[in-house]
């Protein structure tokens, strides 16, 4: 009995030992569907494929999961970049797809893959460049002035502009980054200078800066900026224009800023200009601007002429025109502006399929016409003028009316040249000496409501003051 139990106790052993055996699984290394990872936020996934045997050894709880190194393919604190549901891979060979985190940076990254049940792990991937560009946009160094002169002997810092915000996206907001200083030495070649945030420039010759993508093309680069270096004397630089040359004025004034100096001087039509002593001087007015710059043992004349985007407009009529009888007012509006748009308007509502720079007019009212340049500098123009029925060319001031409808004398009539239009001022008050009426623009429309007055006739007073001051006084009788 007791060899018996030791031969079943042998054979359970062994059972156990190809079950055991039969768990393992084996993970190929990962085969990578790319030759170089350049990740983005608009771009971030790449895929891998490895194989597992055998299959049916996987435990139904089973996760495959994908191990990035990092960037010197050190697996000793690795990230993972991906998780399978549990059971969800179960045939080979698989295919999964993984993110970068936006840390990533690097040329010898590698990747595994491990399984949870039963646990094993691949051996690693071939090496491959890694890189999620956070920033993949141009950016700014030395405030954008393209031309910079320094002193025989000296030196120039450029640098990376700072802070970011709405009109420059600086990379320097990043701090995982690094970046790369280059010299151009053709239109299509350049060397590599130094790794470094800021660049002290001894030798003459154009710059510029690149985020540091490694392999992975980018457009996180900067502006070239051309430096020459001055022996004695005066030469020339150039004056940069923050809103552009031209620019647009109804964007607001534009700042003018030149190379970094020792002390500054501006000119505008060669005239100096009190109190403008800075690097750089705001204005909105176009014009030949020089400033002239001193560097110590040598000094910089530069110099920009300065044009606006803005346009002209003309309208060919005044601000108050007559409407006479039967006869339209064609108001042509002329413009220099670009592809130009025309709305009109009467008493401020907007006159529908009316686009082109003229409009005939038939009836009174209050009209505007807005003219808007729609390329380039998008600004507008806008002129508004009334238009008023023709009154009757009457040569004396009445002193007589009957307002009671039959279209005869109806109303208080002026001669011409004191009604609208004329700056003419125009007063009337009654018995009492209270005014009825006060106005600089009468439209020969008095009395436009009816008397009531117990007088048989009421009788009235007015007082016309003239643009030269000549002054009129008299009386109007209101016959019922």
């Amino acid at each position: 009995m007791k060899k018996i139990t030791h031969i079943c106790s042998l054979l359970t052993c062994f059972l156990i030992t190809v079950s055991s055996l039969n768990a393992q699984i084996v993970i190929s290394a990962p085969n990578l569907g790319f030759s170089q990872a350049c990740a983005s936020e608009s771009f971030n996934i790449f895929f891998t494929t490895f194989t597992f045997s055998p299959e049916a050894a996987l435990n139904n709880s089973n996760q495959f999961i994908v191990e990035l190194s990092n960037a010197l393919g050190d697996f000793s604190d690795a990230t993972i970049v991906y998780s399978s549901e549990e059971g969800e891979i179960l045939t080979s060979p698989a295919t999964v797809g993984f993110s970068l985190p936006d840390t990533t940076a690097g040329e010898s990254y590698k990747i595994r893959i491990k399984s949870t049940a039963p646990e094993t792990m691949s051996s690693n991937s071939v090496s491959f460049a890694a890189y999620f560009k956070i920033h993949d946009e141009p950016f700014s160094i030395n405030n954008l002035i393209e031309n910079v002169v320094f002193c025989s002997g000296s030196s120039y810092l450029l640098s990376i502009d700072d802070p970011g915000n709405e009109n420059n996206n600086s990379p320097l907001q990043y701090e995982s980054l690094s970046f790369n200083w280059y010299r151009e030495t053709s239109a299509t070649t350049s060397i590599f200078l130094e790794t470094s945030e800021a660049l002290s420039v001894t030798e003459p010759g154009t710059y510029f800066v690149e985020t540091n993508y490694g392999t992975c093309t980018s457009n996180s680069f900067s502006n070239r900026v051309t430096l020459s270096e001055a022996a004695s004397g005066v030469i020339s630089a150039s004056v940069n224009s923050s809103l552009g040359n031209p620019y647009c004025v109804t964007e607001g004034p534009t700042t003018l800023s030149t190379i970094s100096g020792n002390s500054y001087q501006w000119y505008k039509d060669s005239n100096e200009i009190s109190g403008a002593t800075n690097q750089e001087y705001t204005t909105n007015e176009s014009g030949f601007y020089e400033v002239n710059v001193s560097l110590g043992d040598c000094s910089v004349l530069a110099d920009i002429n300065l044009e606006n985007k803005d346009f002209i407009s003309s309208i060919n009529v005044s601000d108050t025109i007559q409407l006479e009888n039967d006869e339209a007012i064609q108001v042509i509006v002329s413009t220099t502006a670009d592809n130009p748009e025309y709305v009109w308007y009467l008493n401020g509502i907007e006159i529908t399929d009316e686009i082109s720079n003229s409009y005939d007019i038939y009836e009174p009212g209050n009209y505007v016409v807005i003219v808007t340049q729609t390329l380039g500098c998008n600004a507008s123009d806008d002129f508004s003028f009334v238009v008023v029925e023709q009154f009757p060319d009457v040569t004396k001031i009445p002193n007589l009316i009957s307002p009671n409808g039959d279209g005869i004398n109806d109303t208080w009539v002026l001669p011409q040249q004191y009604a609208t239009g004329s700056n003419t001022e125009v007063l009337i008050l009654d018995s009492n000496g209270t005014y009825v009426l006060k106005t600089t623009e009468y439209q020969n429309d008095w009395p436009q409501n009816q008397i009531n007055n117990n007088n048989t006739n009421p009788v009235y007073y007015y007082v016309i003051i003239s643009q030269d001051d000549d002054i009129r006084k008299g009386s109007i009788t209101v016959i019922k």
